[in-house]
């Protein structure tokens, strides 16, 4: 899941600065922009609109027939100042920023399966005219998954795009200037503070959630999964502050054994010698220390609309695991997936409570598929599926629901467009005719309303993984990644927030 929620301010002398060792030797701490000399770019040019030469690979579901659905980026779109440019697979963490320069806007994407960053700038109109890598398969060190977006307006300080390696418990997570010049293999840029571990998100809550703090919630994709906070004292210090696991007031540490309808109390418990451990160590720490051990955390994000009440509101999902059969659960272990919500203490961001509100093994097969990204806005939950795990009794290809908070009522809201009766694209994006459910899967969901002017606007991210070609492979220049997917973004417009 990546996010952004505010404005880019101006580009100051930190963003033409590269993260080096000795600015994390010497403790780097992130400060704010200023509106100086800054220009707001005019949104009223913006033409939300199909910009891609193919067509949308989701479609809207029954009673959501006025959301709008237009293609902004694939991978066979040639970009008129960078024809050599490819929009790589598995767009997956993302963000998106107004150009300082005040015309148009840059969209930020990871790329997983390619450990890369693409930067693509797009003109007043909103279309991708010029595209470039950032981080390429060497730079990035590990798959890179979920990210987020911070900025000064939303979260005191950035921009700074926070992308987390999911890699093995060794991967960390990286901390990348969007606007600074390209250092593409630039391995400097990681924080050590956030521990390691196979991480799929590391998200800053907002400014005024803890006043004077910088708390970022870490998720934690593994089977043993974890919930993490980072705590530090000062605003934008992404070194010296502490980690915790979450763990219930019980210290009982099954997953399972908490249920829908129940409050749960938690607290979040230092984890010794980050700097010094390796992640197999912090692993270990989370069960010495009866951390909740969750099937797979693989997307983390808050409740906005201002306020830091709100702000200390968070939702997590808990993908799900099966045994090799596809159909048996795990013990202790959610298999079909769920959605969490934390409310944490005023006075506190190391105690809280937590609750399921979403859950997959309620009637299954038709609800929610492995849960993987979020996308949190003032009134909803947006839950974004990866079912390729394959499930033996799944019943649709992957989907997008929407949770009301006030009815807390589950409504699928788009389903992922295979074209496999379009005779033009079947063989396209589905070669040897694949007919298997769930194949692709989804990644960032995030609001552009402020950014574009329009109201109700967002951006998401699909991986078609059976859509392959000779010419997608290499997108980053690197030579390292043999993968030749292709991948896509598109515009959802009249999305209820």
């Amino acid at each position: 899941m990546g996010f952004f929620a505010g404005s880019i301010l101006r580009h100051n002398s930190f963003l033409s600065m590269r993260i080096s060792p000795l600015l994390f030797a010497t403790g780097l701490v992130v400060t704010s922009c200023t509106l100086q000399d800054h220009q707001t770019p005019d949104t009223s040019a913006v033409q939300l609109k199909t910009r891609s030469v193919n067509p949308s690979l989701v479609k809207t579901l029954p009673g959501f027939e006025s959301l709008s659905v237009f293609p902004l980026i694939s991978s066979d779109d040639k970009l008129d100042e960078s024809p050599n440019f490819v929009f790589g697979a598995q767009p997956d963490g993302a963000g998106l920023l107004k150009n300082p320069n005040g015309e148009g806007f840059i969209l930020i994407n990871n790329h997983e399966i390619h450990q890369s960053v693409s930067r693509v700038y797009l003109d007043k109109t909103f279309k991708p005219v010029k595209g470039e890598y950032i981080v390429d398969y060497e730079g990035g060190q590990w798959r890179l998954c979920s990210a987020t977006m911070t900025t000064p307006e939303e979260h005191g300080f950035g921009p700074l795009f926070l992308t987390a390696g999911e890699s093995g418990a060794e991967s960390m997570v990286h901390a990348i200037d969007p606007l600074g010049s390209p250092d593409k293999k630039n391995k400097n840029r990681v924080l050590p503070a956030l521990g390691k571990a196979s991480m799929e998100n590391a998200v800053p809550l907002p400014k005024d959630a803890f006043p004077g703090k910088t708390v970022i919630i870490i998720g934690e994709d593994d089977s043993n999964g974890q919930v993490l906070a980072y705590v530090s004292n000062s605003v934008g210090d992404l070194q010296n502050g502490k980690l915790y696991f979450l763990r219930r007031l019980n210290q009982n540490p099954v997953e399972t054994d908490m249920v829908p309808g129940t409050v749960y109390d938690i607290e979040f418990v230092e984890v010794d010698n980050v700097a010094a451990s390796t992640g197999a160590q912090i692993a270990a720490q989370s069960v010495e220390k009866k951390a909740v051990q969750f099937a797979r955390v693989e997307d983390v994000d808050y409740r906005k609309g201002g306020g830091g009440e709100r702000g200390r509101e968070f939702y997590f999902t808990a993908t799900g695991v099966s045994q090799a059969d596809k159909k048996t659960p795990i013990t202790d272990k959610t298999m079909w997936g769920r959605v969490y919500k934390v409310n944490l203490n005023e006075n506190d961001p190391l105690k809280g409570t937590l609750q399921v509100i979403a859950d997959g093994s309620v009637d299954p097969g038709n609800n929610i598929v492995n849960p993987d990204n979020l996308c949190v806005t003032e009134n909803y939950v947006y839950i974004q599926e990866d079912g390729d795990s394959y499930y033996a009794d799944n019943k649709h290809d992957g989907r997008v629901w929407q949770y009301s908070m006030a009815t807390k009522e589950l409504k699928a809201v788009l389903e992922m467009n295979h074209r496999r009766s379009d005779p033009t694209f079947n063989s396209k994006f589905n070669p040897a005719n694949n007919q298997q459910l769930s194949s692709w899967e989804y990644g960032a969901m995030y609001d552009v309303s402020k950014l574009t002017g329009v109201p109700n606007t967002f951006l998401l991210n699909l991986h078609p993984h059976t859509w392959q070609s000779d010419s997608y492979a290499n997108p980053d220049g690197s030579g390292l990644s043999t993968n030749k997917e292709g991948g896509q973004v598109v515009i959802l417009q009249g999305l209820q927030k």
